[in-house]
């Protein structure tokens, strides 16, 4: 059996060694966690993305009594920009998140759905998608979603 090294780059820097475009997407994110409706877990996500022509769009997390039926606020925030400007590539996301005690001190994460909804965006428009993981000690700066899901599954694996 053969072994492969799969490489990810992933970096971590203060919020304020970020450009002030990507402090401003980062600060959205935290906003957006006030749009969160999340009465079960407490955990209230928020996400911005910016789109290739520099507008910026948010999304929180809803969640249901019935709990399949909630979503997350990355692919609310993609959905909605889909749905409204489907001609704009997603060039960067920021995501941030806080329960009862305040804003998270190490960075959220996307789950795995969010992270395929990722991919596909990456695939679709064939380019980067930048990534702002935010928490109070530090952000994860991800160049690609290729260095989240390495190993991914799009639209080619369809038909190779």
């Amino acid at each position: 059996m053969k072994t492969i090294d799969i490489h990810i780059k992933i970096g971590f820097c203060q919020l304020e060694d970020l450009s002030a475009e990507d402090q401003e997407l980062i600060q959205a994110a935290i906003k957006a966690t006030d749009n969160s409706y999340a009465p079960y877990s407490n955990f209230n996500v928020g996400a911005a993305i910016r789109l290739s022509d520099g507008s910026i769009v948010k999304g929180a997390n809803q969640e249901n009594a019935a709990f399949p039926s909630g979503l997350c606020a990355e692919r609310t925030a993609i959905f909605a920009a889909q749905a409204q400007r489907p001609d704009q590539a997603i060039s960067c996301l920021a995501i941030a998140a806080r329960n009862a005690e305040g804003l998270l001190s190490e960075p959220v994460t996307p789950c795995g759905s969010c992270r395929q909804v990722m991919t596909e965006i990456e695939d679709r428009y064939k380019q980067p998608m930048r990534v702002l993981l935010y928490g109070t000690n530090g952000v994860y700066v991800i160049d690609s979603v290729k260095d989240l899901v390495p190993l991914s599954f799009v639209s080619e694996n369809l038909h190779g």
